[in-house]
C-alpha cells in the first residue's frame, strides 16, 4: 500500500486507509455535494481520532473489571462514559448485524460445501490430503485422483 493511501503522521500513528474512508464520506452525502481534499483528510483524522478516545476509554472500562480483553460490552460502557449514549442502540445493532453476517459467512465460507462432514469424514479428508503431499514431496508429483463417494446422494 503507498503510504500516500494512509492519513496519519508516522507509522506510530493509527491510520485508516484514505480511499475507503474517502468513499464512506461520499457515500453518506448527497451526489450534488462535494467535498474538499483537506476536508476529507479533516474528517479522517477526526474518524482516527474519535476511534482512539473509545479504544482508550474501552481500555479504561476493561481494566476497571479486571479484565484483559475488550469486550463489546466494554466499548458500549465506554461511548455512554464519554457522552455518545443516544448511539449505543444503533452501535448494538450494528454490532448484532456483523455477529449474524460473520456466522453466516463462517457456514458458507470457501471451505464449506454446504454439508457438513462428520468428524471420520473430516479425518479420512485429512488423511487423504497428506498422503497426496507426502506423494508430491516423495514423487514430485500428486497420485492420481480418486473419485470420491458422497455418502449424502443416493443412487
Amino acid at each position: 500500500m503507498d503510504p500516500m493511501d494512509i492519513v496519519g503522521k508516522s507509522k506510530e500513528d493509527a491510520s485508516l486507509p484514505k480511499a475507503t474512508m474517502t468513499k464512506i464520506i461520499k457515500e453518506m452525502l448527497p451526489p450534488d455535494v462535494r467535498v474538499a481534499r483537506d476536508a476529507q483528510d479533516l474528517l479522517i483524522e477526526c474518524c482516527v481520532e474519535f476511534i482512539n478516545l473509545v479504544s482508550s476509554e474501552s481500555n479504561e472500562v476493561c481494566n476497571r473489571e479486571d479484565k484483559r480483553t475488550i469486550a463489546p460490552e466494554h466499548v458500549l460502557k465506554a461511548l455512554e462514559v464519554l457522552g455518545f449514549g443516544e448511539y449505543i442502540e444503533d452501535v448494538y445493532a450494528a454490532y448484532e448485524q456483523h455477529k449474524l453476517e460473520t456466522m453466516d459467512s463462517l457456514k458458507g465460507g470457501k471451505w464449506s460445501n454446504g454439508a457438513e462432514m462428520t468428524e471420520e469424514e473430516a479425518l479420512a479428508e485429512q488423511q487423504r490430503m497428506f498422503a497426496e503431499a507426502r506423494a508430491r514431496m516423495n514423487c514430485g508429483a500428486a497420485p492420481p485422483k480418486q473419485p470420491e463417494a458422497n455418502p449424502n446422494l443416493e443412487s
